[in-house]
């Protein structure tokens, strides 16, 4: 029986905390190390996990026991923490999204082919049975002729959730509002589903939280390659809450995922296991946070840490390497360059 693989989680927040339980439920995964840049901050989650609290970056990059690294800091400050440790060759598991340019983005994925640690994003609505069985679906051409794909994020978020810290809802280290914080996780399922949209048109708005620099409202039309169209909303702006909402629908079928429960499954070629699918027997454990961050399902992340823990044993990739994890980002990009010019934009 090989030895554990040894984590280490930057951050000390709250999503910080949820690496921690899901590293602890995971038999091949065991934290060794946490390091914040609040020092106090930093012993006290130490000490709440029995684990060593490192005083810098490079102390962890230097440290044998440390085999992967959990980046759980400001979206702005990822590519800070995590292209010293992937020059070291650690393994990094980097929360969503990876940066907020594509610029910080592409230097995290460098360093990662330089320094040979494998990179993996957190999306781990990816692994939902519902978003499992989507995904087959669109692969086997029962949706026939796509025509609408689209995502819908209608959250709430208080103006204590902004006002709690000094980096949510600014363009330095939120990288944005609504869509970049709330919104990337339907952003990335839905180009995950049917590939990267083409070109984008937005526009965007601050309705309900006017304390903050960035949009808590947004839509935006998208083209797809193949000539389909979609629409994205994200708000944090929609009192009292809507579940995150998937809908595709093509010529032969249509279908919509909400939470990772299957609402909706009507195809003109009907199959045996479509009554099966909608009874939703395995949907539903991955998602949540739609009107509190904190109410969101730890599976995901146990998942998401058992597949690095697994992919460093065996010698593989990641189920979500960085190139994967870039592409949710290129088009929230895409969309605030259009919101903030007010013409089409490509996705790149």
């Amino acid at each position: 029986m090989s030895q554990p693989i040894g984590f280490a989680i930057v951050g000390s927040g709250m999503i910080a905390e949820f690496h921690a339980r899901a590293i602890a439920m995971v038999p091949e995964a065991r934290l060794v190390s946490v390091y914040s840049r609040q020092p106090e901050k930093c012993r006290e989650f130490a000490a709440s996990l029995g684990v060593k609290a490192a005083s810098n970056l490079d102390e962890l990059a230097h440290d044998p026991a440390v085999q992967a690294v959990c980046i759980t800091t400001p979206s702005g400050a990822h590519a800070e923490a995590a292209v010293p440790l992937l020059s070291a060759g650690k393994a990094v598991l980097c929360e969503k999204p990876m940066d907020v340019t594509l610029e910080s983005v592409d230097k995290i994925i460098a360093a990662a082919q330089k320094g040979g640690g494998l990179l993996a994003g957190v999306f781990q609505n990816r692994l939902g049975r519902g978003a499992q069985l989507l995904k087959q679906a669109v692969e086997a051409g029962r949706f026939g002729r796509l025509s609408l794909s689209s995502a819908y994020i209608k959250w709430w978020r208080t103006d204590e959730y902004y006002t709690s810290s000094n980096w949510k809802g600014t363009w330095k280290l939120d990288g944005g509002g609504a869509l970049m914080n709330q919104g990337i996780h339907a952003v990335d399922l839905l180009q995950w589903l049917v590939g990267l949209p083409q070109r984008v048109g937005a526009f965007a708005a601050t309705r309900a939280h006017a304390m903050i620099e960035t949009e808590d409202t947004l839509s935006a039309t998208l083209q797809f390659p193949d000539g389909s169209l979609g629409v994205i909303e994200a708000a944090t702006s929609s009192f009292p809450g809507s579940d995150l909402r998937i809908e595709i629908t093509g010529n032969k079928g249509s279908a919509a995922l909400v939470n990772d429960k299957i609402v909706r499954w009507d195809f003109a070629d009907p199959l045996p296991s479509d009554a099966s699918i909608l009874a939703n027997e395995d949907g539903g454990k991955i998602g949540g946070g739609t009107a509190d961050p904190k109410a969101i399902s730890v599976e995901g992340h146990r998942r998401l840490v058992e597949d690095l823990a697994l992919a460093i044993r065996d010698k593989r990739a990641p189920m979500i390497p960085g190139e994967e994890a870039r592409r949710a980002i290129s088009i929230i990009v895409a969309c605030y360059q259009s919101a903030r010019t007010g013409t089409i934009v490509d996705v790149l």
